[in-house]
């Protein structure tokens, strides 16, 4: 046991035996060495508050809040402390946000249940009831699920299930585990096993629903929140799923007449008009998502998810009143943590369009420095990761698999990094006549985690790839054309804009040989740069920092290299800079090496009418322009650390 270990193990004994002196004394020595230890600032605000020491309590939890954002058992302990000063409200508040970041806080529930009254009170106590009448095991897997000890979790959850195979709440918790992990096929058999055992379990209704639309079985997902909707067609949280799997399935005129249903029930709902907005985002109507969204921010004037969906139309400009009124809720202490991510991406892009460069980088810094400490992403991994590419795909390798794989001509990947121009490619490809474009699809990045293995720290692959017979490569080369097809609407060729997948076209090369590959690229500091000020609904962990984002461009400028040297001619790289000098030759380049003939559609590809998805949905939607070329240049002076790992002199 190390010696932080050990001074908390004796402070959560002294806590335990009620000498909150004593241990406040203990976790004082670790926050000497580490002042951002969590589970000792923790101990150091309940000491504290039992010491009636309430403005040192409060401090302590304000750091943990900083150091820990989404600590369930910080906002219990807030609540704890504003109930004993006697504020109700900040209380209710504090316990509320405390079950939402871990609904397994019972103190939280019975708190909210004895504060509140009629419906609300109601309630929480019976969430109170629930996590009583659980097994002690389930409830220790929720705690460990919400305060991030994802294989603790599972391997508690696994050991109960042994015993209890049939428990539907330790096959749903399981399957929440699994998406964590990204091991979205089993969380769906999962959930779909425990939609059997207990057809009336609403929660397992909708995490199924959430499991399909992560595997984009839109239709599936659809179809089980039509079922939903039709148990009870009043109730507006089903009405909102199936407005959303409706959008995700194209039929936008439908999610538009169920999001009015929920606003007649629910007026000026601002998760609702916020989605409202974004399913006009994406049919092009910028005007009518611009309305959505304003009334979002006047509905909750915190709500950061509709601030930053303004920011990420990108075409927006904020007025000098909506800039102060984000700047006001940016500077309350009790903001909720993605409110605050998302408030500090949209000032970074306001002030930027105000030319106020500083302050523009600040806000951009601040939310970037929010994800990174969430999502603990290390640089040095990435970079193992991607050497381990290159050392095992060799040119021995495809040499000894030729001839293998499933032999469709069928796909287009278009990769490399977000932000690279990937979508301007796909909508110039897609508005011909013989390409569909679908989605970031993520069927390559699921069979490699698959071909990795299930053992902690043993990741078989990439060194799988030598193992896999002829007719395992054909296989998967069939599975990813069938479970890609829901995405296609008939024409021959179809696109998959994952960027990620550049770190598997090894892979993809062995199992689809015939695929066509593009590579987006941009030039580097305009690239990265653009990925750092880009907030990410999910995934690219690697652009929350400049160091990051810089030194994971330069691991990918090598392993593309290595493609380039071991699959020559496999993949056509297109310069961002060189489509905006000659679009038009560019656009038969590409067209060429797809083997496709030329269509002025592809020319005119801003009047193509389809749903873009991405966060370049309006820039495509226009004539080509360099809006975004040396956007950087401006905040060059606080660029010294991308520079550096780009290899960039200062």
């Amino acid at each position: 046991m190390s010696e932080r270990d050990e001074q908390l193990a004796l402070a959560q004994k002294a806590l335990q035996a009620g000498d909150f002196a004593k241990g406040l004394a203990l976790v004082e020595r670790v926050l000497a060495t580490d002042p951002a230890d969590g589970e000792a600032l923790y101990m150091a605000a309940v000491s504290l508050r039992y010491l009636n020491r309430a403005p040192e309590a409060e401090a302590m939890l304000a750091r943990l809040h900083a150091a820990m954002p989404e600590y369930g058992r910080a906002w219990q302990e807030a609540g704890h402390l504003a109930r004993a000063q006697g504020q109700a409200a900040q209380a209710i508040a504090a316990y509320q946000r405390a079950t939402r970041f871990n609904p397994a806080l019972d103190a939280s529930w019975r708190a909210l249940a004895e504060l509140q009254d009629g419906a609300a009170a109601k309630g929480a106590q019976a969430q109170a009831d629930r996590i009583a009448s659980l097994p002690r095991e389930l409830v220790a897997v929720t705690h460990h699920l919400h305060e991030g000890r994802i294989l603790r979790a599972e391997e508690i959850c696994r050991h109960f299930l042994r015993t209890n195979p049939k428990s539907v709440e330790g096959m749903r918790l399981l399957a929440q585990i699994g998406i964590k992990l990204g091991i979205l096929d089993d969380a769906e058999f999962l959930l779909e096993s425990a939609r059997v055992f207990e057809p009336a379990n609403v929660q397992v209704h909708l995490d199924y629903i959430d499991a399909l639309r992560r595997r984009q079985k839109f239709k599936s997902a659809r179809a089980e929140a039509q079922s939903l909707y039709e148990s009870d067609p009043a109730n507006p949280l089903f009405q909102s799923h199936l407005a959303i799997e409706s959008m995700q399935t194209g039929d936008y005129d439908r999610a538009f007449a169920l999001f009015a249903q929920v606003l007649e029930k629910v007026p000026n709902d601002p998760a609702t008009l916020t989605s409202r907005g974004h399913a006009l985002k994406t049919m092009g109507k910028s005007d009518e998502a611009v309305e959505s969204y304003r009334a979002a921010c006047a509905a909750k004037p915190d709500h950061g998810d509709a601030w930053y969906a303004l920011a990420n139309l990108k075409t927006y400009k904020f007025t000098d009143d909506e800039l102060a009124r984000m700047e006001e809720q940016a500077a309350r202490p009790d903001l909720a943590f993605m409110d605050r991510v998302h408030l500090s991406f949209a000032l970074g892009k306001a002030h930027e369009d105000g030319k106020n460069y500083e302050a523009s980088f600040c806000h951009y810094e601040r939310g970037n420095a929010l994800k990174r400490a969430q999502t603990r992403y290390d640089a040095d991994i990435m970079s193992a990761e991607l050497a381990k590419q290159r050392e095992v795909c060799t040119a021995e390798l495809f040499a000894k698999h030729e001839g293998a794989g499933h032999d469709a001509p069928d796909p287009i990947f278009i990769l490399g990094l977000p932000r690279a121009g990937s979508t301007l490619l796909e909508q110039i490809l897609a508005s011909h006549s013989q390409v569909d474009g679908t989605l970031e699809l993520p069927d390559i990045l699921a069979l490699a985690h698959r071909l990795r293995g299930r053992k902690a720290g043993q990741s078989r692959y990439p060194e799988i790839l030598h193992d896999l017979s002829a007719d395992q490569l054909k296989t998967f080369g069939e599975q990813y054309i069938a479970n890609t097809a829901i995405h296609r609407q008939g024409a021959p060729f179809f696109i998959d804009k994952m960027p990620n997948n550049f770190r598997h076209i090894g892979l993809i090369h062995l199992i689809l040989p015939n695929a066509k590959i593009i590579d987006a690229r941009r030039a580097p500091m305009d690239c990265c740069f653009s990925g750092f000020k880009q907030l990410f609904a999910e995934g690219q962990e690697f652009t929350y920092g400049l160091n990051e984002i810089g030194r994971y461009f330069a691991d990918y400028v090598d392993l593309m290299q290595h493609w380039d040297e071991v699959l020559p001619g496999r993949v056509l790289r297109v310069q961002h800079e060189d489509v905006l000098d000659d679009p038009e030759g560019q656009i038969r380049r590409m067209l060429d090496y797809c083997g496709l003939d030329f269509e002025e559609a592809c020319l005119n590809f801003h009047q193509t009418n389809r749903a873009v998805r991405t966060a370049s949905s309006e820039q495509v939607r226009q004539p080509i322009n360099r809006a975004g070329q040396g956007a950087w240049v401006p905040f060059d002076p606080w660029l010294g650390e991308l520079r550096n790992a780009l290899g960039f002199p200062a």
